[in-house]
């Protein structure tokens, strides 16, 4: 396994891997569900099911497993968008994909959740697996809009940039909106709404899948 930062070189013989896999998965469970500052060590170690030795033993403290936790989060979503935006179909059909994908709306987006955090936000550490994961996702985006443009299949007069900007702002803001009200319906609609603006700029005749 790839040593992450924040980690030590050597690993004991009853210190397996396997108990620092569960803790960076327990970690990323209650950062999603707590936040930084409701995530104790006690309760990683008690979810993981290790000792307070195994988490000292792999990481550098809460800091440094709360890291590692994030960036294992933040790959995972990134991985999830790419499987949508790289789809076969039209760039409308891509980015449909991506905003109408499953997803556990009345939790809260985990990258997002961090990004509004302000024990996560003040660290620059903590913080750049945030902005990278977002500043790829926007920059995926446009990458398949303009692509979109260039096939024929977008209006020429759209702006990839700021329609991809929009498409990350909508998502994120209804994650915040659907659990003000406890109701998925607000995510819904937002949703709704930006592929209506998007499906204006699909050039008549090319078709999508949706």
């Amino acid at each position: 396994m790839q040593q992450l930062p924040g980690t030590h070189d050597t690993l004991s013989a009853q210190d397996t891997p396997s108990a620092q896999e569960r803790l960076v998965r327990s970690a990323q469970e209650l950062l999603w569900e707590r936040g930084y500052v409701g995530t104790s060590p006690k309760a990683i170690l008690e979810r993981a099911d290790v000792g307070q030795g195994s988490m000292y033993h792999h990481f550098a403290g809460k800091s440094g497993l709360a890291l590692a936790a994030i960036r294992r989060t933040a790959e995972g979503m990134k991985a999830a968008a790419e499987e949508c935006l790289s789809a076969p179909g039209t760039a409308y059909d891509r980015v449909a994909g991506y905003l109408l994908r499953e997803r556990e709306v009345l939790r809260g987006c985990p990258v997002g959740r961090m990004a509004q955090d302000r024990d996560v936000v003040s660290s620059a550490e903590l913080r750049q697996p945030l902005d990278e994961m977002f500043g790829w996702l926007q920059g995926r985006i446009t990458e398949v809009l303009a692509e979109g443009q260039r096939h024929g299949e977008l209006a020429p007069g759209l702006d990839p940039s700021a329609t991809a900007a929009t498409v990350t702002a909508v998502v994120q803001g209804g994650y915040v909106l659907a659990r003000a009200a406890d109701d998925t319906a607000p995510f819904d609609a937002a949703v709704r709404g930006v592929l209506s603006l998007l499906a204006a700029q699909v050039t008549p005749g090319t078709g999508t899948t949706r």
